[in-house]
């Protein structure tokens, strides 16, 4: 059977943001280095330029004190493109066209032999460094600013270099630069992960640190390479390890990067959430308080950081949020707070672990309670208007407290015109039925896909060292390989195999495992609302005096409020089900007939044609196989012999499996 991995190693059109990274600019990085993303992959030769078009002085460093300006090169085997807090550097396998302008803005050199071997490492121009090294160079030289070739070439992502170099001698973690780095820090300082793949192989020590006490994984942090945290901890590094002062990543994240990431990142990995530093005894939620980091904040508290524990000042991070004045971070805080609080209490515990019953006993009761008040003997619509609001004002302010109502007898019987039908059957037939596939569409695992923590580091590492460790592939939230067709759901914390949607009506993702069912559900509940509405016409019509074609709709509808506001605000409510649910079958029918796919994936595809010079024409994926073979496929039946179901584990489904009657087609192509 033919298989096309999903990783492909081919191109790709850019991002906004990857053409920005690639762009000509130079970023401050404490010092240690700049790149400039503009180079192909392939070594730089005779022809290419080997200056800025700035003034340089000879070594080829710096348009400003402090800055370093290199031409790197673009691999396409590198972490891929990615969401914003992903990593700042991205991969390209084509040139654009802020990259060739990059690249004409610079003197060309008519021979690159003139180039020293600095020049020639930045440049990648290999065949004039192994010139120069074949001489005599001594490859564990620095220059005169204290920076080795090693360092050059993996600021710059020169693989090809690094490996010629530690096999003529070079010092894997000789330090050096302004900040005592090793070439590891410095390949981590620029998102480079092919780099740092590469020199952990010939054994760099990713715990040393560097003139600021920073190791490997604090570096990570700092920059928000997630890919490179990923892969050090996967390989073994503490998620735990501290710096010179005592600081965690955790610390390092919530102190110094403002937003949601990577200190949720981090969390995934089981950090220690109460360790303090050596200096100030400072808890990540300390940090967080202090820095204002009102993301990181509520990533902790959700964690289940402690609010107790006290600095060398003896403060909690109340303490800390009260002296900085920050109005959101305090009343986060004290609410976290008094909800622990309330958990120590026994009823406290009950009323969460039976919540799903008492919400559904609410439902019912004010149902019932609606019913009661629109049938109750009285003409005052006025005391029945406050009724309802008094209803209605007592569900929104205490939920769960509004229980005990146990017998349903007090519901108002149905008129005995609706059980007299010849549908009556067919009515609690619909009724079980939407039940059983409502509780199917909630009960069953919609497809959630499951590793252990071990599974997970091996995909990493997998990932990582076949470069394809990018959002494409990689769940950061659950960090394991994403299946073809999955999503992660942000309600339910999970990926979730062929992602449909996450489910207004049933509270629940649907997916690969429960689809089907959701399918059943609306049909059954489409066909009781109908029913209840030609039941609804039929009891007005035999039982409430109404005139309507002599007097027109509105005597009408007053005549039939008059006669049973009941049975009314059933019928407005079975119209309002009828409609969604209905909506949604024949919507979710001709999407799984017709076109194979699911509603991410067809909504997915109407925004990218929106933005392509040709319509894109639904029908022609991969995902289609013909109505017949969709049904039998989506319903695991034969449709009564018309087709064979395949049956796919989309949970574990890393490559495209194609259908043997499209396999044919694809072999002549």
């Amino acid at each position: 059977m033919e298989v096309v991995d999903e990783c492909i190693q081919g191109t790709y059109d850019l991002t906004a943001e990857e053409e920005e990274v690639g762009s000509r600019q130079v970023e401050d990085i404490d010092g240690e280095g700049v790149s400039l993303q503009a180079e192909a992959q392939e070594p730089a030769h005779n022809g290419v330029s080997c200056q800025p078009n700035q003034g340089n002085d000879d070594d080829g460093r710096g348009w400003d004190q402090g800055h370093r300006v290199t031409f790197t090169g673009c691999r396409n085997h590198s972490h891929g493109p990615h969401p914003a807090g992903f990593g700042r550097h991205g991969v390209c396998a084509h040139e654009n066209k802020e990259l060739a302008k990059a690249r004409e803005a610079l003197p060309l050199i008519e021979d690159s032999s003139n180039c020293d071997i600095v020049k020639a490492t930045q440049y990648g121009i290999f065949e004039r460094c192994k010139e120069l090294v074949e001489a005599g160079y001594d490859v564990r030289q620095p220059d005169k600013e204290n920076v080795s070739l090693l360092h050059w070439a993996a600021i710059n992502n020169r693989l090809d270099l690094v490996k010629f170099y530690i096999s003529k001698g070079a010092v894997v973690d000789q330090l050096g630069g302004d900040l005592n780095s090793t070439p590891l820090h410095w390949a981590i300082r620029q998102g480079h992960l092919p780099m740092v793949i590469l020199l952990l192989q010939y054994g760099a020590d990713p715990a040393l640190i560097d003139g600021e006490g920073f190791s490997s994984i604090h570096l990570a942090v700092l920059f928000q390479h997630m890919p490179i945290i990923a892969y050090l901890i996967s390989k073994g590094q503490s998620v735990n390890m501290t710096d010179l002062s005592g600081q965690t990543p955790l610390m390092l994240s919530a102190h110094k990067v403002l937003g949601p990431e990577p200190t949720g990142f981090l969390l995934k990995f089981n950090p220690s959430l109460n360790v303090v530093d050596k200096i100030h005894k400072n808890t990540p939620l300390h940090w967080a308080v202090a820095a204002g980091n009102i993301n990181a904040v509520d990533k902790l508290l959700e964690a289940g950081s402690s609010l107790d524990i006290q600095n060398v000042k003896g403060e909690t991070p109340l303490d800390l949020a009260l002296q900085n004045k920050n109005q959101l971070i305090i009343h986060m805080l004290k609410t976290e707070a008094k909800m622990r609080a309330n958990r120590k209490f026994r009823l406290w515990r009950w009323l969460q672990k039976c919540e799903l019953f008492l919400l559904l006993m609410l439902s019912v009761i004010t149902m019932w309670a609606v019913g009661y008040i629109l049938d109750f003997n009285s003409d005052s619509w006025l005391l029945k208007g406050c009724l309802l609001v008094t209803l209605f004002f007592l569900t929104s302010l205490f939920p769960r407290f509004l229980v005990g109502y146990k017998s349903l007898v007090y519901l108002p019987n149905f008129p005995h015109i609706l059980q007299s039908t010849p549908f009556y059957f067919v009515f609690i037939l619909s009724i079980i039925g939407s039940l059983y596939f409502f509780y199917k569409t909630w009960a069953t695992d919609p497809g959630f896909t499951k590793s252990s923590e071990e599974e997970r580091k091996m995909n990493i590492i997998t990932l990582a060292e076949t470069g394809c460790l990018d959002f494409r592939t990689f769940c950061t939230s659950c960090l394991i390989r994403k299946p073809l067709r999955s999503l992660h759901c942000h309600v339910c914390n999970s990926c979730v195999a062929r992602y449909d949607q996450h489910c207004l009506w049933t509270g629940r993702c649907i997916g690969f495992g429960n689809h089907h069912y959701y399918i059943f559900f609306l049909f059954f509940l489409a066909f009781m609302c109908d029913w209840i509405m030609y039941e609804s016409f039929l009891y007005w019509s035999n039982h409430c005096a109404t005139t309507f074609g002599e007097d027109g709709l509105w005597t009408y509808l007053s005549q039939i409020v008059a006669c049973s506001p009941w049975v009314l605000y059933i019928f407005m409510l079975a119209t309002f089900h009828f409609s969604w649910s209905t909506f949604l079958l024949i919507n979710q029918l001709f999407q799984i007939a017709f076109l194979g796919l699911t509603s991410h994936e067809r909504t997915s595809l109407l925004k990218q044609s929106r933005h392509m010079k040709q319509p894109l024409s639904l029908r022609r994926t991969p995902y289609n196989l013909g109505f017949t073979q969709n049904l039998a496929d989506f319903f695991h039946c034969g449709c009564f012999g018309l087709a064979k179901p395949c049956a796919v584990d989309w949970t574990s489904q890393y490559t495209m499996v194609f259908h043997p009657a499209k396999e044919k087609v694809l072999r002549s192509v």
